[in-house]
């Protein structure tokens, strides 16, 4: 027994060190194999990108992310000479950098309709006034409504049944720079839709004809943010009373009720109706950059966890188990929903507009 005791006990080791020096050489193997791809991405995002799943899932699939943030309108005017990728948020901005490189390869990632994060109070008054109607758990703005309110200067105080937010403020969403931001830019594209007859601005005769209308939704703003992470911010800290209504993007509402913060039962969301969603392309200008979203399109994981950070994709299935996980009711699917212009026709609309915002000397 002894004698064959040792042999066997030899053997059972030299496996065991054979099988320790070939796991580590392929672990080597994979680390080498792992590549550093750079991008610019628009601030909504960063979360996403920075969510240690995400980051350990990118790993295990040869990726490390390194990445700027820009507005939307900037990442598509910028040198990107020095990036791997670009991610900007929206259509036009999208097509504008395949445009420009026309080597690029795009990767349709997820999407993410715009809202506007609100509160009960406001909702109420809203629902009020025939503007908003309750779904049960979320609402809808009628968006021809509004504008009329906006272009009547009417103000909070001048609704009926209004005795929980009777301010002298207009009634007006508040939104990110038109001139730097993707979400203020689609909040522009519903407005000019709905003020061009509810057809999307496709001539210069549209443009001089909805621009009296919607460059007031920006100029009676005064200062606002580049980034849709910074308003989103202040309507979660400071309340109603820095801003009753704010032009967001859906999965920042769905990721902060994953919060510890959470969604309190004061906050409310509207879907504006007509609604327009941010399609969030990923723009690969190298072979890193294609490996990125090959990557992002195909692996389920990062699939999931991009649901898990709010966006939606195909998976409805999964969409469906975040909201109930988070408990919120939102649509499943929305159908009154509209396409933007076109990156020319919205630059116009956004060029004649920053012109109004620039004081002159």
């Amino acid at each position: 027994m002894k004698r064959l005791l040792g042999p066997l006990l030899l053997a059972v080791l030299l496996i065991g060190v054979g099988a320790a020096i070939y796991f580590s050489v392929n672990q080597q193997f994979a680390l080498s194999q792992v590549v550093t791809v750079k991008g610019v991405i628009g601030s909504e995002k960063e979360a996403f990108f920075t969510d240690p799943r995400v980051i350990e899932a990118l790993r295990k699939g040869g990726v490390v992310v390194q990445f700027d943030k820009a507005g939307s309108r900037k990442i598509a005017a910028t040198d990107l000479s020095k990036y791997d990728f670009a991610f900007p948020g929206g259509v036009p901005a999208a097509t504008k950098i395949r445009k420009d490189h026309p080597t690029a390869k795009a990767y349709d990632e997820f999407f993410t309709p715009m809202v506007i994060a609100s509160w009960q109070l406001i909702t109420k008054v809203l629902v009020d006034n025939g503007i908003a109607t309750d779904h049960g758990g979320y609402f809808t703005l009628d968006m021809k409504k509004y504008l009329d309110l906006v272009a009547n200067n009417t103000r909070w105080n001048q609704l009926k049944n209004n005795t929980d937010y009777s301010v002298s403020k207009s009634v007006l969403i508040s939104s990110t720079d038109v001139t730097q931001s993707n979400s203020a830019a689609m909040y522009l594209s519903l407005a000019s839709y709905v003020l061009n007859d509810d057809n999307v601005v496709q001539s210069e005769a549209d443009i001089q004809k909805v621009l009296p209308l919607v460059a007031p939704l920006f100029l009676k703003q005064g200062f606002t943010e580049y980034s849709s992470e910074v308003p989103f911010q202040d309507y979660v800290s400071m309340g109603v009373g820095k801003a009753p209504m704010v032009m967001i993007y859906e999965a920042q509402y769905i990721a902060q009720a994953a919060q510890t913060n959470g969604i309190s039962s004061d906050m409310a969301i509207l879907y504006p109706e007509p609604t327009i969603y941010s399609k969030h392309t990923l723009i690969a200008l190298t072979p890193n950059g294609q490996k990125l979203g090959e990557l992002l399109q195909n692996d389920p994981e990062l699939q999931r966890l991009a649901v898990e950070n709010g966006f939606r994709n195909t998976n409805t299935d999964l969409f469906k188990q975040v909201k109930k996980d988070r408990n919120l009711n939102l649509p499943d699917t929305l159908i009154n929903v509209i396409d933007p212009p076109s990156y020319d026709n919205l630059e116009s609309m956004i060029n004649d507009i920053q012109l109004k915002l620039t004081p002159t000397p």
